[in-house]
């Protein structure tokens, strides 16, 4: 993972190449000079939103159930976007799409995709919530 540099603006010093710098400053301007906390408090509520999601999803990985995969997709995708996890809301939306579409062939693979990039923005999430 390559890291870029953060705007001005918040603690944070290097913003994880897993999250859009470009929404994180969305967040920034609500808070500028950062005394109300707010991408701090933003990301932990993601962080511990997530986790739950994540945890959801592992139970599916063995006997998918498309409405339930559907409903985390769908609940996951604004709260990714609003932080920045551009890949994971877009893989929320797809997965989203075809689910309501009745297109359920590749669940488990959809499944895996979610995963996988929930845990690499969980991870970008952390890193900055340590920094």
């Amino acid at each position: 993972m390559t890291d870029v540099p953060a705007s001005p603006g918040g603690p944070e010093a290097v913003v994880p190449a897993a999250l859009d710098a470009v929404a994180l400053d969305k967040l920034r301007e609500l808070d500028p000079d950062g005394r109300r906390r707010v991408v701090q408090r933003v990301l932990t509520a993601f962080e511990s939103s997530l986790t739950r999601w994540l945890a959801q999803l592992e139970v599916q990985r063995g006997d998918s159930h498309p409405a339930t995969v559907n409903h985390i997709a769908h609940t996951l995708k604004s709260s990714a976007s609003s932080v920045g996890a551009k890949e994971l809301a877009q893989a929320c939306a797809d997965v989203e799409r075809r689910l309501r579409a009745g297109e359920t062939a590749e669940l488990a693979v959809d499944v895996e995709r979610l995963l996988g990039l929930g845990h690499s923005a969980l991870a970008a999430i952390r890193a900055m919530l340590r920094a």
